[in-house]
């Protein structure tokens, strides 16, 4: 029995995005709520309930990195989510019942009607608390969404972030069963953060822990390529940098020639009692002794 996803504006009851799936998994979560941002632009913050798609870690972490502020309904309290659930109710006593005649329905076609049913009618039907269409009401803003990133940009975000042991033997790590090759160049790392979202291993991708920018993309270890042992040759390690020279930098002698030929004043006070770096202390003469 398929299932119905809809995305509304709080303000203005403006369904952004509705569309029917055959589960309600975290990949069909992502892939409307990936939809309603590109239609209707960034959220500043997002309600749901506490189902097991909104809590998977995609669609959590997802939500933080695009900056969204994800809060969740109390168990068993459909009261808090009210706008939502009146929706529902508009869509299964108006919409579905003008499909009671219709045998044998597609997927597909159901979702065609649902998009005509919306547009042209919810979008355009005004509601009785608002006294406003809830096209017309977000038209007249105020906006405070943000533009939304590009489909590459969503995709990426909503993934899971983990941490794998770099394996010393062949430079790999484990996901859900999989394993896949680290590059050459980050073979010295024993910790790796990884981004992958469960339903699509086909793309994941190395970032770095500290500033969670994505360094490349990982690709599944090859086994048929990997059995005649042929090894591409390594680059040498860095060589150690030399040992310093004996004297003083070549670049502190120039700042400290720069900065006396300014003719300023040496920035520090010197205390009486300091003395020459290098010389012996010399007791002072008492003046009642003989000289």
């Amino acid at each position: 029995m398929p299932l119905a996803l809809g995305i509304l504006d709080d303000r203005s009851r403006l369904a952004c995005h509705v569309q029917w799936y055959l589960a309600e998994t975290a990949e069909n979560l992502v892939h409307g709520l990936c939809q309603g941002f590109q239609k209707r632009g960034l959220p500043r913050a997002l309600m749901t309930d506490n189902g097991s798609a909104m809590c998977a870690a995609e669609v959590t972490q997802g939500l933080a990195r695009l900056g969204v502020l994800h809060y969740q309904t109390l168990p068993y309290s459909a009261y808090q989510n009210a706008k939502q659930e009146i929706f529902w109710a508009q869509l299964e006593g108006r919409f579905m019942a003008m499909l009671e005649g219709v045998e044998d329905i597609t997927l597909q076609r159901l979702n065609h009607a649902t998009q005509a049913w919306v547009e042209m009618e919810y979008q355009r039907k005004v509601h009785s608390e608002t006294r406003q269409s809830p096209l017309d009401r977000c038209l007249q803003g105020p906006a405070v969404g943000r533009p939304a990133p590009d489909s590459d940009t969503l995709r990426r975000a909503f993934t899971a972030e983990v941490r794998r042991t770099q394996r010393r033997s062949d430079g790999t790590v484990t996901l859900n069963g999989r394993r896949f090759e680290i590059p050459a160049r980050y073979r010295t790392l024993p910790r790796i953060c990884v981004r992958f979202a469960a339903w699509d291993l086909a793309t994941v991708h190395l970032a770095d822990q500290r500033t969670g920018e994505t360094l490349c993309r990982l690709w599944p270890l090859d086994k048929a390529r990997n059995a005649d042992r042929r090894r591409r040759v390594l680059p040498p390690k860095a060589a150690d940098p030399p040992a310093p020279s004996a004297g003083m930098a070549p670049l502190l002698s120039q700042l400290m020639a720069d900065y006396a030929a300014t003719g300023l004043p040496p920035a520090y006070l010197p205390k009486p009692e300091e003395h020459v770096l290098g010389t012996e202390d010399v007791a002072p003469t008492h003046p009642e002794d003989p000289a």
